[in-house]
């Protein structure tokens, strides 16, 4: 029951930082210098054709008003204009984009699988490696093993992700020609090329992010192994697998499991430097071309999504954090 009351408390406050960010991100883009009925006006753009747009796009109401309008939208949809001209925007509506003529909603939802291949892919790899490396770097401390995996952790956290995917396109792509060095391949179409065209960028971010995993771990695995709970199970006889890996790896599973969660969060949300090296059209792609014409529905649309994947895996995070150590 305490765990059912923590998780609808944590649900409530999500619900409430998600209201908060659509209020914050609309009040920055209302005052974004370009006026998005300016782009939408067309040539010639005389005063009156100018307020004309501002109406049909809705931003001749008061600010407030506008707010209202776009929270209803995300809730339950809305119409821009009026008459045989009108567009509806279904549930849930981020916006329209009026330079695309396209829904932000059925923009994010095309780009999406993009993002969502390389965040869950890289995740993963970079979960298995980052864990992994830093477990097997505590329990050989001090030893040549232990130097090497921390002097490669040292090196993956100060290469710029840019410089990286470079290197891995120049020697994998051109000089070996192992793999593909651009383009996407929807899973649906064919499994074995999607993920061939995705294995480089997997790798890139996984050996990035690894580097911070492993020696996040090597550092809670230290720790713990010089807490008395662990001198106490040794001292009763317990073997050393059990004592690490049912005591120790639980213990150091908390904050893994948080970081993790809010980093996959942070990656649905566009892999930009990612996406652009390896000319993907994911959300990170799609906000830089709109940041560059001045498209800003699809800016805010783009921005509230990547917020809200953080906030959602943050409210994972607890749920899972609560299953691991119910004392939480």
């Amino acid at each position: 029951m305490n765990r059912l009351h923590f998780l609808g408390l944590r649900l409530v406050r999500t619900l409430a930082t998600l209201v908060i960010i659509v209020f914050i991100t609309f009040a920055i883009f209302s005052l974004w210098p370009s006026d998005p009925a300016t782009l939408a006006c067309g040539r010639p753009c005389t005063p009156e054709n100018l307020e004309r747009a501002r109406a049909f796009m809705g931003y001749d109401l008061p600010w407030y008003t506008q707010f209202w309008h776009y929270l209803q939208g995300i809730v339950g949809g809305r119409t821009f204009g009026e008459g045989s001209g009108a567009i509806a925007c279904a549930s849930p509506c981020l916006g329209y984009s009026f330079r695309l003529s396209t829904p932000v909603s059925e923009l994010v939802a095309t780009r999406l699988p993009v993002t969502a291949s390389i965040a869950v892919g890289a995740a993963v790899l970079w979960l298995a490696i980052g864990v992994g490396a830093g477990v097997v770097s505590a329990l050989r401390r001090g030893s040549r093993l232990d130097r090497t995996i921390m002097t490669g952790t040292v090196l993956g956290i100060s290469s710029p992700a840019y410089l990286v995917g470079l290197l891995g396109i120049l020697l994998f792509g051109f000089t070996l020609d192992m793999v593909p060095v651009s383009g996407y391949v929807p899973f649906a179409d064919s499994p074995l090329d999607w993920a061939w065209h995705l294995i480089l960028p997997w790798c890139v971010l996984a050996l990035i992010s690894a580097a911070v995993y492993a020696r996040m771990v090597r550092g809670e695995m230290l720790e713990n192994l010089g807490e008395d709970y662990v001198r106490t199970a040794r001292a009763v006889g317990l073997p050393e697998r059990r004592v690490v890996g049912r005591h120790v790896m639980r213990n150091i599973s908390l904050p893994v499991v948080t970081y993790f969660a809010l980093d996959l969060g942070g990656l649905l949300g566009g892999a930009v430097i990612t996406e652009r090296v390896f000319s993907m059209q994911g959300l990170g792609a799609l906000l830089m071309d709109a940041v560059g014409t001045s498209d800003v529905p699809v800016v805010m649309g783009v921005t509230l999504v990547a917020a809200a994947f953080v906030v959602v895996a943050n409210l994972v995070a607890d749920a899972v954090a609560t299953l691991i150590d119910p004392r939480l």
